[in-house]
């Protein structure tokens, strides 16, 4: 049977550490003990603790003590401090230490166990959340924009030339090009890479909204603002805050933001106390901010200040060549989250992705190998299990309307409906394919419903 924990018991009182460890025995928990704080150390070379439960005053070395030791040896050791009933204090002490929670002498056993349950299931949580960081920051690794052409290459070069630096970066680009991995690889290059990465993406939150989550607030500064709250210029503080689709911020907002990038201060909402943080900014926008600039929707003095350094990633088909390696590096990837034996593609799918103009760029291009990997029962990803919008059956050929010979609405009617059905009928997904917007996509199949359906004919082939 497994254990439910292992736990190490520390106390110099030798029938106190035999009794405790009996009874933890019996609730199914692996025990070892020690006598002192040197013998704990010396147990971790054959056993390693979930939970460290230590006495606090001991002789030679306290628990506290032990407790800084243990975590040099294993960071993500809980540790529950048991102490006498008139040390309470120094217990307190502990925890603001980092120690878990502590119990008071003589144990109350019911008490204790519940407090180790809740101790082993932090510790598993946070395992837990080490690991999805690493796979996340695995997923957003630099490594992870392949390709060998000029385009690819000239970013390359910028990035390792840029990330020590301090100065703001500005990434432009179409949605779906790898802006968000572009941030994530200037800051793990930093001298900030030890620190914080924060992301936000503005064009998600109301400007109320918005504001707050960038500069913070105070308790009563709104509606439902309750307590204070650090917003995500004080969450970066001493690493890197990445603004996602800045070009969609008001102008209120480009202000404050300003003034930050000139002073590196700012106040809550609702606040009077001026803040000072130590944050590096990158930004990114699939905008042309110097075009808004001259209409005069984005401020010409913020846009130089984050346009320090300008990366510009290239859209997919601007990159053909890249094509083949970005498939078969996904492929390499889903085929073993998917538990496949995948050997790569036929030539018929490789150039139907090679013909095809990938509007959503990078990001579609994964997609499209994702469900491929999970469509094709082997050995190689054939034509047919790719999205019909990027390797149209045959037959499709003679469903689309003449081209010269039709007009704009029927044109249009085919490749709204066509594009959803290829996007498994996402609006979302099929308005940025088409660049334009939801909304738009939902009148026209509102008159889709209420209009006679036209008939479909051949698109003219040479």
């Amino acid at each position: 049977m497994s254990h439910k924990g292992k736990i190490l018991v520390v106390d110099d009182e030798a029938s106190a550490r035999t009794a405790l460890a009996e009874l933890l025995r019996d609730e199914n928990l692996e025990v070892e003990t020690a006598a002192d704080a040197f013998k704990a150390l010396g147990k971790l070379e054959t056993f390693v603790p979930h939970v460290l439960l230590t006495d606090l005053k001991m002789p030679g070395m306290d628990g506290i003590e032990l407790m800084g030791k243990m975590r040099e040896i294993d960071p993500e050791c809980v540790v529950v401090i048991m102490t006498a009933f008139g040390a309470v204090e120094t217990a307190v002490e502990a925890m603001r230490a980092g120690a878990f929670d502590y119990v008071t002498k003589p144990l109350n056993f019911d008490e204790l166990t519940i407090v180790l349950e809740r101790a082993i299931e932090s510790r598993r949580l946070r395992v837990e959340a080490d690991k999805l960081r690493e796979r996340l920051s695995e997923r957003f690794d630099f490594d992870n924009v392949v390709g060998a052409s000029p385009e690819i290459q000239n970013v390359f070069n910028i990035v390792s030339q840029v990330a020590p630096a301090r100065a703001s970066v500005l990434i432009t680009g179409e949605s779906g090009t790898g802006k968000e991995i572009v941030a994530s690889a200037l800051h793990q290059r930093s001298k900030r890479k030890d620190g914080p990465f924060v992301k936000l993406h503005c064009a998600a939150l109301a400007e109320t909204l918005l504001e707050s989550e960038l500069f913070g607030h105070e308790k009563g500064a709104f509606t439902g603002a309750v307590a204070r709250r650090e917003g995500r210029f004080e969450q970066a503080h001493g690493g890197t805050l990445f603004l996602d689709e800045i070009g969609e911020i008001s102008p209120s907002v480009q202000v404050k933001l300003l003034r930050f990038l000139q002073e590196q201060e700012f106040e809550r909402v609702g606040g009077t106390k001026t803040l000072s943080v130590d944050v590096r900014i990158l930004a990114a926008t699939n905008r042309d901010l110097a075009a808004a600039v001259e209409q005069g929707s984005f401020r010409e003095d913020l846009y130089y200040r984050l346009n320090v350094v300008s990366i510009e990633m290239p859209a997919l088909r601007d990159r053909p060549s890249d094509i083949p390696l970005l498939a078969a590096h996904f492929l390499e990837r889903y085929s073993a989250e998917n538990e496949k034996s995948l050997t790569g593609f036929s030539d018929g799918a490789l150039e139907a992705m090679m013909s095809y103009r990938w509007p959503g760029n990078v990001r579609e291009l994964e997609n499209a190998v994702e469900r491929a990997v999970v469509l094709s029962p082997g050995p190689r990803i054939e034509r047919e299990a790719l999205p019909a919008a990027v390797a149209p059956a045959p037959s499709a050929l003679g469903k689309g309307p003449k081209i010269p010979g039709a007009s704009l609405a029927d044109i249009e009617r085919y490749a709204i409906l066509e594009t959803l059905e290829a996007t498994g009928g996402s609006t979302s997904r099929a308005a940025e394919i088409l660049g334009i917007s939801v909304r738009k996509i939902q009148y026209k199949l509102h008159q889709y419903r209420q209009a006679p359906k036209s008939a479909g004919v051949a698109v003219e082939t040479d």
